[in-house]
């Protein structure tokens, strides 16, 4: 099989790193030329979210596998704009699009699943509605969304981030967030591909927690008392921070244990901490 990667990111990188074996051949694309310098191993192109070159365009086209791992802003999907006709007439014999649990909205703490209705609160999210849409569209039964929860993994978790002093505590009461190990992500990802059949499944850990329980988990694992914690309504968060404090869900990732064959190596961020931490992360 040949894979071809729109976006060559963390998540997608770590997925090739992993399983790339499964391929014969992996191309793709990143935004700058330092990205595309630190993949030597790959046929790797440049892709600034406007016309890709004919060589790229080629690339996309003659894939048996495309996985998709770029954001569509607020407007138009670049990656449907630039590559749906190539991947629409082509081999491709499944297209895995990167969306997020973002698209399901806010549901005060209770439980959903793939079947709740889709209800995007902010333009990101009603974005990513609409790109999950028309790839279904273009492509029918060949897509493959993943729903991914809040993406952790090697370099970017909760350990590093209270060695680097950037943790803060922040307690809204209620609040609770899904998660995913990056290798789970990517577990996840091999699944859809050797799945002969489409859909759309929530990708996030079996708890979902409060934030400041993970950054007291992180502490308690490396000796150091934790940050205090801070209300909400005192934190000085960005726009989007503040925007995934405004979704309250608890997401059950059942269909994709049943469906992709998902068995998780880090099931709670408990788990999956631990295993960063024994790693030597944030020492």
């Amino acid at each position: 099989m040949n894979l071809f990667v729109i976006g060559l990111g963390y998540t997608a990188q770590r997925f090739v790193d992993r399983h790339g074996g499964a391929f014969a051949r992996i191309s793709g694309t990143v935004r700058s030329a330092d990205k595309r310098a630190q993949l030597p191993a790959h046929d790797i192109d440049l892709f600034d979210g406007t016309t890709p070159a004919a060589a790229t365009l080629a690339k996309a086209a003659a894939a048996d596998v495309v996985l998709i791992s770029v954001p569509p802003g607020s407007g138009d999907d670049p990656a449907l704009a630039a590559f749906g006709d190539a991947i629409t007439t082509g081999p491709a014999r499944r297209v895995v699009y990167l969306s997020t649990v973002g698209v399901y909205g806010d549901h005060q703490g209770a439980w959903i699943d793939e079947e709740t209705p889709l209800a995007p609160e902010h333009d990101r999210v009603q974005a990513r509605v609409r790109v999950e849409q028309d790839w279904r569209a273009r492509i029918g039964d060949r897509l493959a969304v993943l729903r991914l929860g809040g993406i952790y993994g090697p370099g970017r978790n909760a350990l590093v981030e209270l060695r680097a002093g950037r943790a803060r505590r922040i307690v809204k009461p209620g609040q609770v967030f899904n998660r995913i190990h990056v290798d789970d992500a990517a577990s996840a990802i091999m699944g859809a591909i050797s799945r002969t059949q489409g859909g759309a499944w929530n990708i996030v850990d079996d708890e979902p927690a409060p934030p400041q329980d993970v950054i007291a988990y992180a502490a308690a694992l490396m000796g150091i008392d934790p940050p205090p914690e801070l209300p909400f309504d005192r934190a000085e968060l960005s726009p989007m921070a503040r925007s995934f404090y405004a979704s309250n869900r608890r997401i059950r990732n059942i269909r994709a244990k049943q469906d992709l064959g998902l068995v998780f190596a880090h099931p709670t961020y408990r788990a999956g901490l631990d295993a960063l931490w024994a790693a030597g992360e944030g020492r």
